[in-house]
């Protein structure tokens, strides 16, 4: 309960709480209906720290007395979001649209909101009290809206709330009278907030609106119906002329009954909670679910119009949906929206759909398509290099009903990828690129799979299926240039070694070791990825905390599942990396390596102990600490070996 009658150090006192409210700007006090009140300019006001954390299934109820300059087109008047809903901001609000109280909950407006206005528009420069009440249900129909003390008809303009109105943490602040990219309350002022985590029922709402006096009626209870109101309610006359203490009359009685099944009554209470607490285990079930860009097609699809020198203000003749002439014609009896551009695109004899989809499997094993622009199959890309096998794959893949791992193996089964990837000088000369497919590919392991293999040898990979982003290592500060706050926080524990598909992708600043291994920034949809070779790729592989981390593991690993003797433990890491045995002249290359780092660790502790400290994994305290110093610096540069980092 905010009364704001006065505004003591930037600050307004909770009347009901400890929580204060904060003023930003310097809103200015005024004559209010109770006392003070606040008067707004748009772009300052208060927000409510930890007061109003409300999700979908939370019953609430807003009351407010207000004065409105005029019926603008816009006022937002009070707010739980980050921004308008246009920028797809979650929470709920209050505005006033062309004078007409308007209240939305929204997750992704439109398709995923709920909203609703008031059919009268408020008187404008007067006090009027306002109050909204919210059952929890996330339907339209669970939304009151009440004009100085009694409930109005309103429009139902969306009412598709199906997931939460919060983000799941980092949520706002409850916020009156402004919000980012959005007009404030410009000149309105507001009296007596009063936030409710329940829904007030309709007498409650009619005594905070001055329109009735709870404590008359409930002391007068049992005269209800009684008598003739027809004075003021401050007095009702009696038949007889005498006016008397004010009585309820036959609709407050009903309203009596709300109040008692709501706040008195025990069975109703109870089942009440148990309609909420099936709400909450429903909205739990639900937030989970993935979403798409698209959930819903429309009943009528929007118009589409040629563009005129492709100016969106110059539309030309209406286009309507159809497929490219040079293509199959689009199945009779299909409905024009994705469903049937879906099952045109899987008809057996379209010429595009296998042909793309094997020319990219190609390019997955052999690091260039059949096709080499595998994102343009038009007539500005490149004719296929052998055409003939493009045919047959993609006709044995449909007729095999689409069968990926099939597919895959028959291309990492045959002997075109099997071959050996040396090749002459002579070979190499007249075919640098491999286009004959006269030898075997060579491509180094892409982002993901160098830092998974890594990963997977140190036995840190946490192999679980699905779930949210994570936040692995990441350059200290990497965030503060580009993004300011929130600071880039790495995860703990299991989220440091998930794979690489679940790394958290912010596209202005994107995962370092990542793009230095020439990921897709994703900016925007690309098939092809370029292949560089920089020294700051090797720099990684030796530096990076989770590749060092793993190298530690890794050698933690040889020690204990390696074997006895040094050649057993050296032999077992390389093959574990590499997938073969060391050669003859490796190995003592490799014991040498070992036994060099293993001497300088017993005479310096203290860079053991360093070394071993990279990383949140932590290490077996019980082995000989310069013996695993020395093997993570031989793990190290076995994670930087060509058999490590390229396929071949």
């Amino acid at each position: 309960h905010f009364a704001f009658d006065e505004i003591i150090s930037n600050k307004v006192v909770n009347l009901a709480g400890t929580n204060s409210a904060k003023a930003h700007e310097g809103p200015r006090l005024v004559a209010g209906r109770l006392g003070k009140a606040v008067e707004l300019n748009g772009e300052n006001g208060f927000t409510f720290p930890r007061v109003g954390h409300f999700h979908r299934a939370s019953p609430f109820t807003l009351s407010l007395w207000l004065q409105t300059p005029s019926h603008a087109p816009r006022f937002t008047v009070l707010h739980h979001s980050k921004a308008p809903i246009d920028a797809g901001s979650r929470g709920y609000e209050l505005l006033l649209e062309e004078g007409r109280v308007t209240v939305g909950l929204h997750h992704m407006w439109p398709g995923n909101s709920l909203k609703v206005a008031s059919q009268i528009k408020l008187p404008t420069n007067e006090w009027v009290h306002v109050a909204v009440t919210y059952d929890g249900s996330s339907r339209a129909r669970g939304v009151m809206i009440f004009v100085n003390g009694e409930a109005v008809e309103h429009e139902t303009i969306r009412d598709g709330l199906w997931k939460d109105i919060t983000y799941g943490g980092d949520e706002p602040e409850l916020t009156l009278g402004y919000r980012f990219r959005d007009n404030g309350f410009k000149d309105g002022r507001v009296d007596e907030l009063k936030v409710f985590s329940r829904a007030l029922t309709a007498i409650e709402v009619a005594d905070l609106g001055g329109k009735v006096s709870m404590s008359n009626i409930l002391a007068n209870a049992s005269e209800v119906g009684r008598g003739v109101p027809t004075a003021p309610r401050t007095g009702r006359r009696a038949p007889d002329g005498a006016v008397r203490t004010p009585r309820p009359t036959l609709s407050e009685r009903e309203q009596l009954f709300d109040f008692f099944f709501a706040n008195v009554y025990e069975p109703a209470q109870k089942l009440a909670n148990e309609l909420n607490a099936a709400r909450n285990e429903e909205r739990k079930l639900i937030n989970p679910i993935p979403e798409i860009m698209a959930m819903q097609e429309l009943s009528q699809p929007k118009p589409a119009y040629l563009l005129k020198r492709g100016a969106y203000d110059a539309q030309g003749e209406r286009v309507f949906a159809n497929t490219p002439a040079v293509l199959p014609p689009f199945p009779s009896g299909q409905p024009t929206n994705r469903l049937g551009l879906s099952k045109w695109l899987l008809e057996p004899g379209h010429p595009l759909m296998g042909r793309v989809t094997v020319n990219r499997f190609w390019q997955m094993m052999f690091g260039q398509g059949l096709v080499e622009t595998s994102d343009n199959f038009g007539s500005q890309g490149a004719q296929p290099s052998h055409p003939e096998l493009l045919d047959w794959l993609a006709i044995d893949f449909v007729a095999h009903g689409w069968d990926v791992k099939r597919v895959l193996k028959q291309i990492v089964l045959s002997a075109t990828y099997r071959q050996s990837s040396q090749a002459s000088s002579d070979l190499a000369a007249r075919d640098p690129q491999n286009i004959l497919l006269a030898r075997g590919p060579a491509r180094r392991l892409t982002a993901e799979m160098l830092r998974d293999a890594a990963l997977s040898q140190s036995a840190l990979l946490v192999e679980k299926i699905g779930g949210p982003s994570v936040k692995p290592y990441q350059p200290d500060g990497i965030w503060d240039i580009a993004m300011g706050k929130p600071a880039y926080n790495a995860g703990k524990g299991e989220d440091l070694h998930r794979r690489s598909l679940y790394t958290y992708w912010k596209r202005t600043v994107p995962p370092p070791t990542m793009m230095t291994f020439d990921a897709a920034d994703r900016s925007y949809c690309t098939a092809r990825r370029q292949q560089t070779s920089t020294p700051l790729q090797a720099l990684v592989l030796l530096n990076d905390p989770q590749f060092v981390e793993a190298a530690r593991m890794l050698s933690q690993r040889m020690l204990k599942e390696g074997g006895a003797t040094t050649e057993e433990r050296v032999a077992w890491l390389f093959r574990t990396v590499s997938g073969r045995s060391p050669t003859a002249k490796e190995l003592p290359v490799l014991k040498g390596l070992l036994a060099e780092q293993r001497e300088m660790f017993a005479t310096d502790p203290a860079s053991a102990a360093k070394l071993l400290k990279v990383g949140a994994a932590k290490s077996d305290e019980a082995l000989d600490q310069a013996e695993l110093a020395a093997g993570a610096v031989l793990a190290n540069a076995m994670l930087n070996h060509d058999e490590a980092v390229m396929r071949r």
